[in-house]
C-alpha cells in the first residue's frame, strides 16, 4: 500500500495539556529522540508567540536532524495587511524550520465570530500568507481549522478555503476536527467526498484528529483508509481538554495491521521507547494500560490465558510485542525483558548476549528497582551507572558518611535552607555546609563544596531541571516520589533518577547519580586521550 508521512506536534499542540510545560532542553530532547525513530515531520512550536520557541528554532539550527524536517506553526496574515507586514510571518524567517504550517479560518461561523472580517478577506489572507512562504523557499503546509464542522456548516465555503491555500502553493492541505467531535463514519465520507468530487483527488491530504468523541485514533486511521496520506498527532496523545490523536497506536496499526510503510521494521521497535521517554520528560505518568506500548498491554495474569500463552502466544495476544519494542509479561512468574536490557547494554558499548549469567543478573536488578517505582527510559545515566555497578566496573569517587538539611521559615516569612555533608573523598574525610535557595539545591552546593578540591571539572556542570512525581497518589503524604534530575556540562546533558518515600532521599539520589556520572565521563575522556597519545 501507499506510504503515509507522520508529523509529530507534541512540542506545541501536545505541550498545551494540563500540566505539561517543556523547557527549550526538554523540547530539544524530544526532538531528537523523535528523529532517531525516524518521525517525518517535527513541528517545534509557534516561533512569533513566545521566546521559548524562537530558542527552540535558533539551536535546533537548519543541519541539527539526520532523519526528520522541523517544521514551525503559525496563523495566517491579520486582517487589513500584507503577509510581508505581518510580525508572525517575520518570526517564522528566521525560524531555521524547513517546513512552515499554516493555520487558517475554515468555518464561515469563526470568520465572523473570532476574526470579525469578512469571508473574501479570509480566503484573501490565506492565499497571501501561503503564497508568501512558498515564494520564500518553505515548504508549506496548510491545517484547516474546524473543517468537518465548516464543511457540515458551508460546505461551498469550506472547499473555498481549501482551494485558496491551494491557489498560495500548498503541498498538503490538513483536514482538522478542531473540536474533536466528529465521529468516524463522518470522516470518512467528507474526505472521499471531497477526492471524488470536488477536484481534490490528486492533493495530499493530512488529518489532525483532537479526543474529546474519545475517537481521535479510529478517526485518523479511517482518514487514511478513505485516502489521507499525512496523519497529524502527538506521542501518548496529549492535547489540549482530551488530547489529541495518540501518534503510537496510530503508527502501529498504519504498519501492522493496515500494512502501510509509515515507519521501517527497526524503527517501529523504538514505540515503546519513546512513548515512555516522551511521558518522562512531560512528568506525565505513564499509562500501563496505553494499548502497544503500556506495561499491561501484554501482560497476563492467572488461568487458563496464562496456560495457552505459554502453548502459543496468538491465543491471547494479538501482535508479538517485539515488534513495538514491548515484552510479554507473566505476572505470576515475571518471565520476558532480556531484550530491552540488551538494547541499552549496546547503546552504552557492553559486549551482552541473552546467556550471559550477567545478563539475567541486571535484568533482576531493573525489574526489583522498577518494581519499587524506577523508571530508566530517560534516566540514561542512572543506568550507565547501574550497569557499571552490576558488572563491578564501577569505582566509587567518594562515600557519603551522612547529611542533614535543615528548613527555616522567619518572621519575615523569608525561608531558608541549608545542608551538612560529611564525606570522605580519596581517604579523606570532608564536612561542609552550604545555603541554597531550597533543600536540593543546599544538597548541590554543600556535595560540590566538599568535592571541588578533588574534582575540578564539577565546576563546569549544573542542574538545568528538576522534575518531581508521585507514584501513588492514594498514598497521600506517604506516598513514595520519583525525583528524575537534568544536568548538563559545556557537552552534554544527562538525567538522573531517584526513588524514594522522602523527597530528599530520592533526591539525594539523582543527585549523587549526577554528579558521578559527570565524574565518569571525565574520566573516560581523559582515558580515551591517553590512549591516543600513547599510538604517537
Amino acid at each position: 500500500m501507499k506510504n503515509v508521512k507522520l508529523y509529530d506536534t507534541t512540542l506545541r499542540d501536545g505541550s498545551q495539556a494540563e500540566g505539561i510545560s517543556y523547557s527549550v532542553m526538554d523540547k530539544i530532547r524530544i526532538t531528537e529522540e523523535l528523529d532517531k525513530m525516524g518521525m517525518h515531520f517535527i513541528e517545534g512550536g509557534w516561533p512569533g508567540s513566545n521566546p521559548k520557541d524562537r530558542e527552540f528554532f535558533l539551536k535546533m539550527g537548519r543541519s541539527r536532524l539526520k532523519n526528520s524536517k522541523l517544521a514551525a506553526f503559525s496563523m495566517t496574515r491579520r486582517p487589513s495587511i500584507s503577509a510581508s507586514q505581518d510580525a508572525n510571518l517575520k518570526a517564522l524567517l528566521k525560524s531555521n524550520a524547513q517546513v512552515i504550517t499554516i493555520v487558517g479560518k475554515t468555518w464561515d461561523f469563526h470568520v465572523s465570530a473570532v476574526l470579525k472580517t469578512t469571508q473574501d478577506e479570509n480566503l484573501a489572507m490565506i492565499e497571501d500568507t501561503v503564497c508568501f512562504l512558498t515564494k520564500k523557499g518553505f515548504l508549506v503546509f496548510y491545517d484547516a481549522e474546524h473543517f468537518f464542522d465548516a464543511y457540515k456548516a458551508n460546505k461551498a465555503y469550506a472547499l473555498k478555503t481549501l482551494n485558496a491555500a491551494l491557489n498560495g502553493g500548498a503541498k498538503t492541505i490538513c483536514l482538522c476536527d478542531t473540536n474533536g467531535g466528529s465521529l468516524t463514519g463522518e470522516i470518512s465520507r467528507v474526505i472521499t467526498e471531497i477526492r471524488n468530487n470536488f477536484g481534490l483527488s490528486g492533493i495530499d491530504i493530512g488529518i489532525h484528529c483532537h479526543n474529546d468523541a474519545g475517537v481521535a485514533v479510529a478517526n485518523s486511521l479511517a482518514a487514511v483508509e478513505a485516502g489521507a496520506s499525512m496523519v497529524q498527532g502527538t506521542i501518548n496523545g496529549y492535547g489540549e481538554r482530551c488530547g489529541n490523536a495518540d501518534l503510537i497506536p496510530i503508527i502501529a496499526n498504519l504498519k501492522i495491521k493496515l500494512g502501510i510503510n509509515c515507519l521501517s521494521d527497526e524503527n517501529l521497535k523504538q514505540l515503546t521507547h519513546i512513548s515512555h521517554f516522551v511521558s518522562e520528560i512531560s512528568n506525565m505518568r505513564v499509562k500501563n494500560e496505553q494499548p502497544f506500548v503500556g506495561d499491561s498491554a501484554f501482560a497476563h495474569k492467572g488461568g487458563m490465558h496464562i496456560n495457552a500463552i505459554m502453548k502459543n502466544p496468538l491465543t491471547y495476544e494479538h501482535i508479538d510485542p517485539l515488534l513495538v519494542g514491548n515484552h510479554r509479561r507473566i505476572l505470576v512468574s515475571e518471565l520476558g525483558g532480556k531484550t530491552g536490557i540488551l538494547l541499552r547494554a549496546k547503546d552504552l558499548s557492553y559486549d551482552l548476549s541473552k546467556d550471559d549469567p550477567q545478563t539475567k543478573k541486571i535484568l533482576k536488578l531493573v525489574q526489583a528497582l522498577e518494581h519499587k517505582g524506577f523508571q530508566f527510559e530517560a534516566a540514561e545515566a542512572s543506568f550507565q551507572i547501574l550497569m557499571q555497578k552490576a558488572l563491578k566496573k564501577y569505582n566509587k569517587f567518594f562515600e557519603l558518611e551522612g547529611f542533614k538539611v535543615v528548613i527555616e521559615k522567619h518572621s519575615n516569612n523569608k525561608v531558608t535552607s541549608e545542608a551538612v555533608i560529611k564525606l570522605k573523598v580519596k581517604g579523606v574525610k570532608e564536612h561542609t555546609a552550604a545555603e541554597g535557595d531550597g533543600p536540593v539545591n543546599a544538597l548541590d552546593n554543600a556535595l560540590r563544596k566538599a568535592l571541588k578540591d578533588f574534582y575540578p571539572t564539577l565546576a563546569k556542570m549544573h542542574l538545568s531541571d528538576f522534575k518531581v512525581r508521585v507514584l501513588d497518589e492514594k498514598a497521600g503524604t506517604a506516598a513514595k516520589v520519583r525525583v528524575l534530575i537534568q544536568s548538563q556540562d559545556e557537552k552534554d546533558i544527562w538525567n538522573t533518577i531517584g526513588v524514594h518515600e522522602n523527597i530528599i532521599e530520592a533526591s539525594w539520589q539523582a543527585l549523587v547519580d549526577s554528579v558521578e556520572y559527570k565524574l565518569l565521563k571525565d574520566k573516560n575522556s581523559e582515558a580515551s586521550k591517553d590512549k591516543h597519545y600513547e599510538k604517537y
